[in-house]
């Protein structure tokens, strides 16, 4: 089986009841659950069957150690956390969207203990041993310069050691705006093609392709994606999801995968073709659970084909809107069922 090391930040997420608005749900209760980005990548990960490891800094109170039991409790190796006395949990609101109201995230993550913890209290070389991927998002960079730096160390050691890369955008510009007055979308852009040379396989939309690059907006996807791995000579997959937004309520979702191996893209469902979703559950978690679904796939050597590859992060991808919270609780048995085409969601009795 292969290892999955994704390192990243973990919070609490604190959401408003129902779709209720936050002047409606407070004073009053919030439902809470553990929640992030490259923690949704590795449960989701692990809840598939794979080997997932969770690497990042936590500090030393019972809050943060019911979110390292919550990991465990999904699968999750958890013994490359680190704990400290400086920083704190970092903390997210959201107010839930529905039709043509869209979700409003409030973050609270100033001063986390990821956002604070120097590079070298990390030990890459040892975190890394056997592993065959290290996952990382744009958000992670995005939180401080510090966590940019710990960010570049890491993807440094994988690439001396031999370790893929997964680098999802995960574009968030409420957060990068730790070198004013330079631009969030600025700074992400600086900030991301200093890592991009160490990259094997990119996760990302085509506006992340046009503002990292500088590309003309009239251009096809396909032509985007080609000239972008042509500027990276060791980037060798590009991914990303396919999302129609009719409402907050409403998505269609697929998936594209280009290999630049045989020059080739794949899309799932379709070329053409994206799976309907009239009742979204939760939006929130989504993207990761196509990252997870594709790192899977790939790191699967049944499910490693790019078309079917693709195939599974769209249907993984799919799935996750049906279900609450930021991890992907579908296993890989409801993921194939979807793929080769069972979306009637019958009872099953």
């Amino acid at each position: 089986m292969s290892r999955v090391v994704t390192f990243g930040e973990i919070m609490g997420r604190l959401s408003t009841p129902g779709f209720k608005r936050f002047a409606q749900a407070m004073p009053g209760s919030l439902d809470v659950i553990f929640a992030g980005a490259e923690a949704s990548i590795a449960g989701s990960v692990a809840l598939l069957g794979g080997d997932a490891v969770f690497v990042t800094a936590l500090p030393t109170h019972p809050i943060a150690d019911a979110c390292v039991a919550n990991l465990r409790s999904l699968g999750v190796d958890t013994r490359n956390i680190l704990r400290t006395s400086e920083g704190r949990l970092g903390l997210y609101f959201l107010e839930t969207g529905s039709n043509q109201r869209p979700a409003n995230v409030i973050y609270d993550r100033e001063g986390s203990s990821l956002a604070l913890t120097p590079p070298e209290a990390y030990h890459w070389e040892g975190i890394l041993e056997g592993a065959e991927w290290l996952v990382v998002s744009g958000i992670t960079p995005a939180l401080s310069r510090n966590a940019a730096k710990v960010t570049a160390s890491a993807l440094q050691t994988a690439s001396r050691m031999g370790v893929r890369v997964l680098l999802d955008v995960n574009y968030r510009s409420k957060l990068w705006n730790w070198d004013p007055p330079v631009s969030p979308r600025e700074l992400a852009t600086r900030t991301l093609n200093e890592l991009l040379p160490l990259v094997d396989l990119f996760v990302g939309g085509r506006e992340d392709l046009e503002a990292l690059r500088g590309f003309k907006k009239n251009a096809t996807l396909e032509d985007l994606v080609l000239e972008f791995t042509l500027d990276f000579p060791r980037l060798q997959h590009v991914a990303m999801s396919l999302r129609e937004s009719i409402s907050a309520s409403h998505n269609n979702f697929g998936g594209l995968l280009f290999e630049k191996a045989s020059n080739t893209f794949h899309y799932a469902p379709d070329k053409g073709r994206l799976y309907p979703i009239p009742s979204i559950v939760d939006r929130l978690g989504t993207g990761d659970a196509f990252t997870a679904g594709l790192l899977h796939a790939l790191t699967s050597p049944d499910l490693a084909a790019p078309q079917t590859a693709i195939a599974f992060a769209a249907a993984a991808g799919c799935l996750a809107h049906s279900i609450e919270g930021d991890c992907n609780f579908s296993t890989r048995s409801e993921v194939e069922a979807l793929m080769n085409g069972d979306s009637a969601g019958r009872i099953r009795r």
